[in-house]
């Protein structure tokens, strides 16, 4: 990756005009983006960069070196000697730091709650778009985080705001990772979750609340939809509607010839 100097001064442009289209996915954290840049990847044939994942990287690298994720210039100084690196697999992305896989460690809840405070330096996350822009700048891809169509594509043919009521974001997090239900525990009835249960339930909310927070009201790029994004609110929706409406905006907005 670049030396920050040069990241930051380098050129902003974008090209105007590409052989094959960029799918800009935004949304808050639970809202299934993941999901969806994957389907979309498939169904399209375009490669799925997962955004998220380099900040997920980044903050494990401060993480091993026990940097303080509050303060902005140690942060850049690692940065610019730290190589992130996404290779784009059938079941999701491959993420290397300084060439060692950490793909299934930055999927750890201790790295996720990190990479929410690493995000919100403004030198930083200008520095991570200039990385963002170089995977994707010739086009051909589906990139979702939370500010690809606001700040490191506003050019993107299509832009997707992917959104929910944070109890539902809340409750799709915990069946991720929910406590199997304990067939013997005369508390754990169907329908009933244990005490053990309701506590995860609640401790999941309160962060998710805590991190739509930080996206929304940080200085640089904060949270929210494009001017010409179509917004999907999926409170209501099954899986496979969200499915569906997103391949109807993806088909309104490209021609025949970009999709093939």
């Amino acid at each position: 990756m670049k030396p920050i100097d040069e990241a930051r001064s380098s050129s902003a442009a974008i090209p105007t005009r590409r052989t094959r289209p960029i799918i800009a996915i935004d949304g808050p954290a639970g809202a299934g983006k993941s999901t969806l840049a994957a389907h979309l990847a498939r169904r399209f044939g375009l490669l799925n960069l997962e955004t998220g994942a380099m900040y997920r990287a980044l903050a494990l690298k401060a993480i091993e070196n026990d940097l303080s994720f509050d303060e902005e210039a140690p942060l850049l100084e690692i940065a610019a000697y730290t190589r992130i690196r996404l290779e784009p697999q059938v079941g999701g992305n491959r993420v290397l730091l300084d060439e060692s896989d950490v793909s299934n460690r930055v999927r750890e809840a201790d790295v996720t709650a990190a990479a929410s405070r690493v995000s919100v330096h403004p030198k930083l996350r200008a520095w991570m778009v200039e990385q963002q822009r170089a995977l994707g700048r010739n086009g051909g891809v589906v990139m979702e985080g939370r500010d690809i169509g606001t700040a490191v594509f506003p050019d993107a043919e299509v832009k997707i705001f992917l959104d929910a009521a944070p109890e539902v974001r809340g409750d799709r997090r915990y069946r991720q990772v929910a406590i199997p239900r304990d067939p013997n525990d005369p508390r754990s009835a169907p329908g009933q979750p244990t005490p053990e249960q309701a506590a995860a339930q609640k401790k999941i909310l309160e962060e998710l609340k805590e991190r739509d927070e930080r996206d929304r009201n940080r200085a640089e790029s904060p949270l929210r939809p494009a001017s010409d994004a179509v917004i999907v609110d999926s409170t209501s929706l099954s899986l496979e509607q969200v499915l569906a409406r997103a391949e109807e905006i993806v088909r309104d907005h490209l021609t025949a010839g970009e999709l093939n």
